[in-house]
């Protein structure tokens, strides 16, 4: 299986988003290998009922991956929305 080609519009900002999705995921009570926070999908895929596998996933329907990847997904800018909320807070203190 080929993995997509992500390209970030920040160069160098494949990293930060990789440790918050792992800080996102982990507060979101999975176990998450900070060395390898994308394989968080299979543990997202098994909770759904997704057979997602590492090989291949030919099988499976767009619908059902885009359940593994909208759970993750949501939960990363539902975080970016709070983020951004609690900074405009904190600038109207100042």
């Amino acid at each position: 299986m080929s993995r997509r080609n992500r390209k970030y519009a920040v160069p160098g900002a494949e990293r930060g988003m990789q440790t918050f999705k792992a800080e996102v995921m982990r507060r979101e009570g999975y176990d998450v290998d900070p060395n390898h926070p994308d394989d968080v999908k299979y543990e997202v895929a098994k909770e759904l009922g997704v057979p997602l596998k590492p090989d291949g996933n030919g099988d499976l329907t767009t619908e059902s991956v885009g359940h593994v990847g909208g759970k993750i997904g949501g939960s990363m800018v539902r975080e970016m929305i709070r983020l951004a909320q609690q900074q405009m807070v904190d600038q109207e203190k100042k």
